[in-house]
């Protein structure tokens, strides 16, 4: 007896949750030879708004974790990912036009480079912080701290492994994330929010938006409730302004991530290469502390 072909349902993720766009709209998300996939969540601006409200309600009680905790739930992510892995094949095979054992090693890439960015959530006071020498008899501390609420436009084409390399290392610092997945690519950004609604991360420190990115990152850019925004994004997003998004990013002084510029056109970055702590530097910042030594 046949059954009917039960689809998958891709929705919003945002404050732990699948909600659908506030906008009632989807639009239909092709493989990489053109064949219908999904439909997807066209995310709105209130969508967004949404998303940042989540993200700074999150942002306490995630900052207060201690890093050991942070790295714990992180490679708790990373374990769940892999649980998927067959899945994150699939999606990333037919978005990204590449076979079956391409996707694989895409997929392990993913997986280890989470588990790479778990191992420094306890070093990064260690090496981005210092113990600093002063004319006086006084203890100088310099001390990272998250930045709070960081905006992610996500990489156009590398719909997994750059994803997971924008999103892990803003949350490894203690930052919570709102996340403007690829427009052509959203697939394995939606399964990536069941992977961390399944797993340890509290519901608000990443949510993920599906939405065209030239009609969202502009609400994004401008929200005064977002401390700092990461442009990889833009690169081979159709109809984005990355200057007016920089602009718009003064408006509350935001800590802007540039994208990488190859003859003046924003050109994503090679994201097979070795990641290092650019990414997490961009996203903390420096308290100092003095404090009297006793006799």
């Amino acid at each position: 007896m046949s059954r009917l072909d039960v689809r998958k349902t891709y929705k919003l993720y945002i404050g732990g949750k699948f909600p659908r766009s506030e906008s009632g709209r989807s639009y239909a998300v092709q493989s990489a030879s053109g064949e219908f996939l999904a439909n997807a969540s066209m995310g709105s601006r209130k969508d967004v708004r949404d998303a940042v409200v989540a993200a700074r309600a999150a942002f306490g009680g995630w900052a207060a974790a201690t890093p050991y905790n942070r790295g714990q739930v992180l490679y708790r992510v990373a374990e769940v990912l892999e649980g998927r892995r067959a899945q994150f094949i699939d999606e990333v095979a037919a978005g990204e036009g590449l076979t079956a054992r391409a996707a694989a090693g895409v997929v392990d890439a993913a997986v280890d480079r989470v588990v790479w960015y778990a191992g420094w959530t306890d070093k990064i006071a260690q090496v981005l912080g210092n113990l600093n020498p002063v004319a006086g008899p006084y203890f100088n501390v310099s001390a990272p701290e998250p930045t709070g609420v960081v905006g992610v436009l996500a990489p156009q084409a590398s719909s997994l492994l750059g994803l997971v390399s924008v999103v892990a290392p803003v949350i490894a610092s203690g930052n919570t994330a709102v996340v403007v997945s690829s427009a052509a690519r959203p697939l394995p950004a939606v399964t990536l929010g069941e992977v961390l609604a399944t797993s340890d991360v509290p519901g608000g420190v990443v949510n993920i938006v599906t939405a065209q990115t030239a009609e969202v990152a502009t609400w994004l850019a401008a929200h005064r409730d977002v401390n700092a925004i990461d442009l990889t994004g833009v690169a081979g997003a159709e109809g984005v302004d990355w200057a007016g998004l920089e602009a718009e990013a003064a408006g509350n002084l935001k800590r802007v991530l540039r994208p990488q510029v190859a003859g003046g056109v924003p050109v994503e970055p090679d994201w097979t290469a070795a990641p290092g702590l650019e990414r997490i530097r961009a996203f903390v910042e420096t308290k100092t502390v003095w404090h009297p030594k006793g006799l």
